[in-house]
């Protein structure tokens, strides 16, 4: 079975084509980072009207590059949210009418299942039941996943997401859009020890993160000095960095502890960051658990991660409900913990 993926729940426009036998047959992926990095953020209104520009002829692309015909596809999986109301209705209208025109299943994904599935893309790929730490400029969680469908709620952020502070904190330090990236550069120059930040709820006795506090400390930081030499900002961004790594690292390790666990996936767009790829690893290990991480092109938004989840429910799941349909909706605020798991075949 072929699924076609389609990503479009923000700023990326992901296309992809999984093979349930052979893997990932091909993806392409097309950031609307250059047009955003004008206005220092994303614009909803251009997002949407970009992934209008560009699903189609990314469709033809990956099909061209797989050596696949449109008439090939089994099964259609587009990302129903959360995400922007107007991008993900461009995927979820294009994908329905693909799979009515071509009467085959379609199915609408949750985006955070799609991040957290997206390590077992990967070789080797962890089974279940794992721990998740789910990290991105929207989203900061830690979850226990039985299966596809089973997710319990481990610990969330409280306020602004890790990825969210990482681009908050950016722009504070006079660095472009999207900041995180660029801060976790800027932070390979600087030297530890220089400045101490706050680590926030370290200590709080639960599984919950709070990321607010610490971008206030750089503000307060930076408001103290009336300029700022490139050595200082790099100290700063890097003291930043090690106090959020922190955080991340002993909340991940108190949840494997928690639920008895040994495997921890992590995914999401800050999953890319090496320092905190670096501190899970070494303290897991030493723990006696393993950490399972995405490929770093599939740590951002993406076709595949979308395809491969659609492919997971189609093949376990009864896809009655999954027949061809000209009607669709989408979710922007979903609760990963209201998804449920597929419907077992008969």
């Amino acid at each position: 079975m072929i699924v076609l993926g389609i990503e479009t729940s923000c700023d990326e426009t992901g296309i992809a084509l999984y093979h349930t036998e052979y893997g990932l047959l091909g993806h392409t992926l097309y950031s609307q980072i250059e047009m955003h990095n004008e206005y220092g953020g994303v614009v909803p209104e251009l997002a949407s009207r970009d992934h209008i520009r560009r699903v189609l002829p990314l469709i033809k692309q990956t099909l061209l590059k797989a050596e696949r015909h449109l008439h090939d596809i089994n099964a259609i999986a587009y990302t129903q949210g959360p995400g922007l109301a107007g991008a993900l209705l461009v995927g979820a209208s294009i994908g329905t009418a693909l799979g009515f025109a071509l009467n085959i299943p379609v199915l609408g994904i949750h985006h955070l299942e799609g991040h957290l599935l997206s390590p077992l893309l990967s070789k080797p790929s962890p089974s279940f039941p794992f721990v998740a730490l789910l990290v991105s400029g929207g989203h900061t969680q830690l979850m226990q996943v039985n299966g596809i469908g089973l997710y319990k709620l481990l610990g969330e952020t409280v306020d602004d997401a890790a990825g969210e502070a990482f681009d908050k904190t950016a722009k504070l330090l006079g660095l472009g859009y999207p900041g995180g990236p660029a801060l976790s550069k800027l932070a390979m120059q600087g030297q530890s020890g220089r400045f101490k930040l706050p680590r926030p709820m370290l200590n709080s006795g639960n599984l919950n993160f709070s990321f607010s506090g610490l971008k206030t400390a750089v503000l307060t930081l930076v408001s103290k000095h009336d300029c700022l030499t490139q050595q200082m900002r790099a100290d700063i961004a890097l003291a930043f960095q090690e106090a959020a790594v922190a955080v991340l690292t002993e909340k991940a390790l108190a949840a494997l502890s928690q639920t008895g666990l040994t495997q921890l996936v992590v995914a999401g767009g800050v999953g890319a960051n090496s320092q905190l790829r670096r501190s899970l690893t070494n303290r897991a290990a030493a723990i006696g658990a393993t950490v399972f991480y995405p490929e770093l092109e599939f740590c951002t938004d993406n076709g595949a991660m979308i395809a491969f989840a659609g492919a997971m429910r189609l093949q376990t799941a009864d896809n009655g409900s999954q027949q061809p349909s000209s009607s669709f909706t989408v979710k922007p605020r979903w609760d990963l913990e209201m998804l449920t798991a597929p419907t077992p075949k008969q």
